[in-house]
């Protein structure tokens, strides 16, 4: 069996507002990956360019490993690496002209990779796995090992022969998710991730997966890697690893990646029921939908097994745009929602999303009045993002010639013609945080004169003036982009 060295393209220090943040999580999907191979008999280690500074930073680790196969596996679970940021995407790039020159085979795996798949073999990769991919790299490392040739049986594979690039048969995505072993926690040096988020955050967070997938059809939302099919593991299972990272890491939270946490029927019940069991005592933070929340029991059963945070994909106040996005929610969800995940003693968390196509002053309006209203513990704002294999993206490609892709995170580029100049929304981002501020200072107001204050309340009313002037300065900025 050969060596095999894995690595992912997400470089924690080449998207700022991240690396402040401080906030990081293992490549999951590349453990997934990992232990696959390891399963296989394959010797596996693992380049984790998390805390790398540069790319060049690989080289060491191949003059040593001197591996037989260099992988680029990103983790899929992750939203920044579904976001597919050129910072990454040159990281990639280096990492792959490296590996070549040091005479490995360089296999990629990632959403950037299975959406321009010709952009990565032209840069020496030679063969990209698309879509769901653990099954495709065993089959595809097992045939290199037997020095067979044709790849084209392979299904979910691109490569070229002969100056011609193929691409193989979609891949149907694993039911049985049971049946994978557990992510190679084995190979990874958990010590800086600890560090990181108890020195930032004084508590330590690990990632788990529990489902691939996600069956609801917002048309912007791209699923390269897992389509939309949702497959879920057991909670047995899950109950199982958790456990074992406890052991292991000693972790304080958890944060659920999946696109939908707890959407089979009873699953959130029987997981609430097995924690108790076993004596497993944890905080975690899921993402959920504004229906789903509403399920009979959902939300008790979240709140008995540990749930304290719900990021929830609100994306807007109008009724209208949520409707053009085929979220398949209603603004009245978002409001019943978030009200039962505070009466359950969770925090209510908002993906927010400003500048899809049609949007007017009065759905902005909107979305600022329900989020000022609802004052949700805390918000992601970002602009409309279009991916390649949305409808969203269709939509909008023709205009897409400069720039389809932010450079990192915060990048908040609107790259499409809409009702606003693109400076519109970089300065929306923060009046909506101003006045949010602004709106739960007066709220802690409120509190104190009922006698329902905390010391973050205090806080907020101190700074109360400060919030007033801030907003008012961000608002007249917004006013002098409204062209």
């Amino acid at each position: 069996m050969s060596a095999i060295l894995f690595s992912h393209s997400y470089f924690l220090r080449f998207d700022p507002k991240q690396w402040k943040t401080a906030q990081p999580y293992p490549p999951l999907g590349t453990l997934y990956a990992a232990a696959v191979m390891q399963q296989e008999g394959h010797h596996v280690t693992l380049f984790d360019s998390m805390f790398a500074h540069d790319a060049s930073e690989v080289v060491p680790y191949i003059e040593q490993q001197k591996p037989a196969y260099f992988v680029i596996y990103d983790d899929g679970f992750n939203y920044l690496t579904k976001m597919c940021l050129t910072n990454m995407r040159e990281a990639a790039f280096d990492m792959i002209a490296f590996a070549r020159q040091k005479g490995c085979t360089v296999i990629v795996s990632g959403s950037d990779s299975t959406d321009h798949f010709e952009k990565y073999l032209d840069k020496g990769a030679d063969f990209i796995l698309i879509g769901e991919a653990e099954i495709t790299l065993k089959e595809l490392i097992n045939a290199l090992e037997a020095q067979e040739k044709n790849f084209a049986s392979i299904q979910g594979l691109a490569f070229r022969q002969h100056g011609t690039t193929i691409k193989t048969l979609k891949r149907n995505v694993i039911k049985e998710l049971d049946q994978l072993p557990f992510p190679a926690w084995d190979i990874i040096d958990i010590a800086p991730y600890k560090k990181m988020w108890l020195d930032n955050a004084g508590y330590f967070s690990l990632n788990m997966g529990t489902t691939r997938g996600c069956p609801f059809k917002c048309n912007w939302c791209a699923k390269p890697i897992y389509g939309n099919r949702y497959n879920s593991r057991s909670p047995e299972n899950v109950v199982q690893e958790l456990t074992l990272l406890k052991e292991k890491f000693g972790y304080d939270h958890i944060w659920f990646c999946d696109d939908i946490f707890g959407l089979k029927p009873g699953w959130v019940n029987s997981f609430a029921t097995l924690l108790q069991q076993a004596g497993l005592q944890l905080r975690f933070k899921i993402q959920a939908r504004a229906d789903l929340l509403l399920q009979e029991n959902y939300i008790q059963d979240l709140a008995r097994a540990g749930c304290d945070m719900i990021w929830m994909g609100a994306e807007s106040g109008s009724q209208k745009i949520l409707d053009a996005m085929d979220k398949g929610t209603s603004v009245e969800q978002i409001y019943e929602a978030t009200r039962l995940i505070k009466k359950y003693g969770m925090k209510p968390c908002f993906f927010i999303q400003f500048g899809y196509p049609g949007e007017t002053k009065e759905d902005i309006a909107a979305t600022i009045k329900m989020i000022n209203t609802l004052l949700p513990y805390d918000m992601g704002i970002s602009v409309s993002y279009p991916l390649p294999g949305t409808k969203f993206f269709e939509q909008v490609q023709s205009q897409l010639k400069e720039k389809a892709n932010w450079t990192d995170s915060d990048e908040l580029a609107l790259m499409f013609k809409n009702t606003y100049h693109p400076s519109f929304y970089k300065s929306l981002h923060r009046y909506v945080h101003a006045s949010f501020r602004k709106a739960a200072g007066l709220h802690a107001c409120k509190a104190i004169f009922s006698n329902a204050s905390t010391l973050k309340e205090l806080r907020k009313v101190i700074r109360l003036p400060y919030y007033f002037y801030d907003e008012f300065i961000q608002r007249k900025k917004l006013k002098a982009f409204e062209f």
